[in-house]
Formats: structure tokens, sequence, C-alpha cells
């Protein structure tokens, strides 16, 4: 696509909202154009983390973790609707408002931590696109690592055209993870009234299930997803009085419910997936990708097995681009200046191209950045609270009370189960829980 043509599809995404917010569009057509950037965060939903953790809580305690996914999705939805509606309503992203409101020394300690933490993440997502180019076509994890690093600065490369293009490309790759889990569905059968129930009715069986519960919420609201949603908001359009904040308000809370509700489907079918044909046939130490790929193939065959690292593939490339997008909003935003995309995409490289070369056990990887995930988190998630609840930043977007008591409680279940995955995660143990 050249610059003239995206430029001119942008504007005419522009011109279209415009006519949606004048009523000129109505129904699905007045919220088309408003459709991107909450797809763009969804990706940060179904990325590698979560395919590691939804299969092996599937695998080892069948259909009755979904609730932690319906839960984590539920918090998600809230956290990602009021980053969206902070950029909407105040022009500027997330890092842009805590280095404005908070001390200089404290803005740089939050984006050296929030710089780890968007590693990290990104150590998750390419290991998981380079481990589906190694399973699916045989190609060295190096080589496969190299080929990862190209095809994700590619996609990073679409935003020279513009938001729309690069919207449109995430997009199709959310569409195309959630058709290969509704293949995975057919082809799985898993028991529709098990998921119904065990979708509503918590349960926590023993501290395994306790540490694999936080897990799936850890590896679900993701730090730089928070921070990413409002820099995508901030500028895209722009509302020229109060009655357009609400109207944009509005539209964004629709988008986000949409994506996110198509990413929660998706971890929803990994974890049913893995539940019947894991679980359901007595593998229940299917504790990673590889094993989990290995396993498919006799029990459902090659093609199911395929679908399987195809979506993989679309979530580790998808997701390792959101999370360099997401890397250059929070350097910008925190510290006020940005570096070139492919020195942030070869730095990114180098953290898994060490752990492939050292040959160290790529879950064991994923558990320690989900730790390092872990520490980070409740920084941009309170944050976001706080700013989303004050008036005199907000105006006409403030929070009700009941979404800021909503904010505040998923909030604190995040930090206590952060927490308590640290804990567990280091050997500690919870009396009365074998």
């Amino acid at each position: 696509m050249s610059a003239p043509s995206a430029q001119f599809e942008e504007s005419k995404t522009v011109i279209a909202a415009r006519e949606a917010l004048t009523s000129q569009k109505r129904g699905i057509r007045a919220l088309i154009p408003f459709l991107g950037p909450a797809f763009i965060a969804s990706i940060a939903y179904v990325d590698p983390g979560n395919f590691a953790t939804n299969i092996q809580s599937g695998s080892e305690f069948g259909y009755k973790l979904l609730w932690v996914v319906v839960l984590a999705n539920l918090m998600a939805m809230l956290i990602q609707n009021l980053s969206a509606k902070l950029g909407i309503a105040t022009g500027k992203n997330l890092p842009e408002m805590i280095r404005e409101y908070c001390p200089r020394w404290l803005s740089y300690i939050m984006w050296g931590f929030s710089e780890i933490a968007a590693m990290a993440t990104d150590l998750a997502e390419f290991l998981g696109a380079t481990l589906g180019l190694n399973l699916l076509f045989h190609i060295p994890m190096m080589i496969a690592m190299i080929l990862t690093g190209i095809t994700t600065y590619l996609i990073l490369m679409l935003d020279r055209f513009g938001f729309r293009p690069l919207e449109k490309f995430i997009t199709a790759f959310v569409i195309v993870i959630a058709l290969c889990y509704i293949v995975e569905t057919i082809l799985s059968k898993p028991q529709f009234n098990q998921i119904v129930y065990h979708s509503v009715v918590p349960w926590m069986g023993n501290s395994d299930a306790v540490l694999l519960a936080v897990g799936v919420i850890g590896a679900t609201v993701m730090p730089h997803a928070v921070y990413l949603h409002s820099g995508l908001t901030q500028n895209r359009i722009v509302p020229r009085d109060d009655m357009e904040k609400r109207k944009i308000g509005r539209f964004n809370t629709r988008e986000v419910v949409i994506a996110l509700t198509l990413a929660g489907f998706v971890n929803l079918s990994m974890m049913y997936m893995s539940a019947s044909v894991f679980n359901g046939t007595g593998h229940t130490q299917i504790a990673d990708i590889s094993t989990a790929y290995q396993t498919l193939t006799p029990l459902l065959g090659s093609a199911s097995a395929a679908v399987f690292l195809v979506s993989l593939l679309a979530s580790g490339f998808s997701s390792s681009a959101v999370g360099t997008m997401a890397g250059q909003v929070i350097m910008q935003g925190f510290v006020g200046f940005t570096i070139p995309l492919w020195i942030r995409r070869v730095a990114t490289m180098i953290p898994p191209a060490v752990i492939i070369m050292l040959g160290v056990n790529s879950t064991q990887a994923l558990v320690i950045s989900q730790v390092i995930l872990s520490l980070v988190l409740p920084v941009p998630v309170i944050a976001l609270v706080y700013f989303t609840r004050r008036r005199d930043i907000m105006g006409v977007l403030v929070n009700k009370r009941v979404v800021t008591v909503l904010a505040m409680m998923s909030t604190i279940i995040i930090v206590v189960l952060n927490l308590l995955l640290l804990y567990l995660t280091f050997g500690g143990s919870i009396p009365g829980l074998t």
C-alpha cells in the first residue's frame, strides 16, 4: 500500500468517524471507524503466555478453572476501557500522565521497571513465534528467531502509512486466531455443559490450582497493554467538545467489549480444548507448548496440531509487534524521547537469543517473565484508576462511582494475586491446601 493511498484511507476513517459523531451514520456503520485500538490491545490477551497457562490448566484440572478465564477477561475489559478513555479525555497516554503528575525521579524509576516489563512480555511472545516456526516448519531455533524478528519489524513498518493499515493487519491476526480455535473446538468435541458450569462456578482445589489460576490472570492482564491502549486512542479521533468525548467514549466501550469478548473466547477455547483432549485422555501433565503439539498429533491428528501452530504463529508475530509498539509508547511517555523501531526490535531480540543459545528451557523462561510482569503490573493499574477517577483530569469522562469501586476491587485482586504468585513461585505454601 502506498503512503498516499494509506493516508487517504486514514482520512476516510476520520471523516466516517465524524459522520458517526454527528449521527449521519448509525448502527454498525457508525461503529466501524472506531474499531482498531482495542483489537490491537486484545492481542496481549491471546499471546503465547496465555497458550502456556491455559493449556497447562486444562490438562491438569480439566474444565474447573474456566471461571478464572472469565474473571480475568472481565477485569481486562474494565481496565482496557479505562486506559482507552484516558487517552480520549486527555489527549495523552498513561506514561505521559504519570510523567506530568509524578516527580521526575519517580517517573524515571517507573520507566525503568516498565521497560523491563515490556521486554519480559516480548520474551514470551518472541519465543512463542520462534517455537511455532520451529515446530511447524522444522526451522532451527536461531534461524526461526531471525525470521520472527524480520517479520515483526515488517508488521511494525505498516505504522508509517497511518494507523489504519496496522489496525486492520492486527485485527486480521485476531480473527485468524479465533477461527483456529473454532476449528479446534469442532475437532476436540468438548462437553458444553461442563464449559457453562465451570465458567461461572468457582473452584480451587489445591495450591497447584491456585498457582495456575494466578498464572492465568497474570498472563491475561498485561502492563504493556494498559500503557499502549491510551496511546492508541489519544490522537486517533480528536474530540472537539464534551459531547463528542462522550460519544467517542461510548464507541470505545463497545469496541472493547467486542475485542475482549473475542479474546476471552480464544482463552476459554484453549483451556477447554486442553481439558477435553488432554485431561479427558489421562494426559494431565502437559506443561508446555511443545508437549501440547506433540501430544495433539496422535490424539486429534496432524490437521489439529497444524491449526494449533498456525494460531500460535499468528499470536506470536502479532503480539511481539504490539509489544514493541508498547515499548515505544512507554519510552516516549515517561522520558520524552524515542529510538528507531529497528533498534528496539534488535534490543528485544537479545534476551530470547541468549536463552536459545544457552539452551535454557523455554517454559522456565516464560515462568521468569511472568514473575517480572507480576512485580510491575500493579503500577500502571493503580495509576490508571487514580487518574480516571479525577474529574479535573477526565472531565465528562470521569469514572462513575460504581466504575471506580469495581476498578479498585480489580486492582486489589490483581495486587493480591500477583503477590501470591510470587510467594508460591518461590516455594511458599498455603495452609490447608495440599
